[in-house]
């Protein structure tokens, strides 16, 4: 039989099968754990405070839910909501700043990557700031410093323990000069807050970094980083690349801040609130 024929006769046996069906799963359904990839149901993850329920990795969490975390009841006075960031620079890069701003309200529903918020945490009253890493990575621009300088002034009119909540990627680019600026005039602020003896509890949230590291997250009475929490200035690529040297495991991690005493506590996200709480007793009195 020529080869040709064997081939023309194949083709009247061959049969095609159908393409299966993709099943679709709705989106906010299912999560996958960034560390160890399981996916998790999501429903089960809020339920769970964000924290993974397989390896215990602490995922991100809104501002607005490190308020109803902390605070009695999840009730709270929020102050500052009507600032609103500018585009001094006119910044441009693969997008306009001003788009990468209306994206990130769009998506968080914030104005900026700050919430200052008055409340009560375990009948304490505070004056509380909560960042929010999904807000172009939690960035510190003039709002942030303007909202962090305020929550200051008012704790220090109040007479009220300042607890900030801080999770971001540094000062924001896209806002040059006005951004590092904030590291001073929030530091600044920080050290009249200081002359009162009220405590100011510094709770460092994944990853907290560079300009914000560098003033107000690193001025706390007690420094408290959430497990495997990255804190530092640089990431550990750049300080690779500049010491030309292999860090060690887990560097920068909370843990290994922790042991070399840069930070004074680490505390699982479901012990954060009543950790505060027995901070607050100490520095100021239990409440009745």
């Amino acid at each position: 039989m020529p080869i040709s024929e064997w081939f023309h006769k194949k083709e009247k046996y061959t049969q095609i099968t159908p393409a299966i069906e993709k099943r679709t799963i709705p989106d906010g359904v299912w999560s996958k754990c960034k560390k160890c990839g399981e996916i998790v149901y999501q429903k089960e993850l809020v339920n769970n405070l964000e924290v993974c329920p397989k390896c215990d990795f602490h995922h991100e969490l809104s501002a607005y839910g490190r308020l109803h975390l902390l605070l009695d009841d999840g009730k709270f006075k929020e102050f500052d909501k009507h600032l609103l960031p500018a585009d001094p620079l006119k910044f441009t890069s693969e997008k306009t700043y001003l788009e990468s701003l209306n994206q990130s309200q769009e998506r968080t529903k914030l104005a900026d990557a700050a919430v200052n918020a008055k409340g009560k945490l375990n009948n304490h009253p505070v004056m509380i700031v909560a960042m929010d890493f999904r807000f172009i990575g939690g960035s510190m621009g003039s709002v942030v410093g303007e909202k962090v300088t305020r929550a200051i002034e008012r704790a220090i009119t109040d007479k009220l323990p300042l607890i900030i909540v801080s999770s971001s990627g540094g000062a924001r680019m896209q806002e040059g000069i006005f951004s590092l600026m904030q590291m001073a005039k929030t530091s600044a602020a920080m050290a009249r807050f200081k002359e009162t003896n009220l405590p100011y509890v510094s709770v460092l949230a994944n990853p907290t970094m560079g300009g914000v590291m560098a003033s107000f997250a690193s001025l706390g009475d007690v420094v408290i980083a959430e497990p495997e929490a990255l804190i530092g200035f640089a990431g550990p690529r750049v300080i690779e690349k500049t010491i030309r040297q292999k860090l060690p495991k887990d560097f920068q991690r909370a843990e290994f801040m922790l042991d070399y005493g840069q930070i004074d506590l680490v505390v699982h996200r479901r012990d954060l609130k009543e950790t505060i709480s027995k901070l607050l007793d100490f520095f100021v009195g239990e409440t009745e």
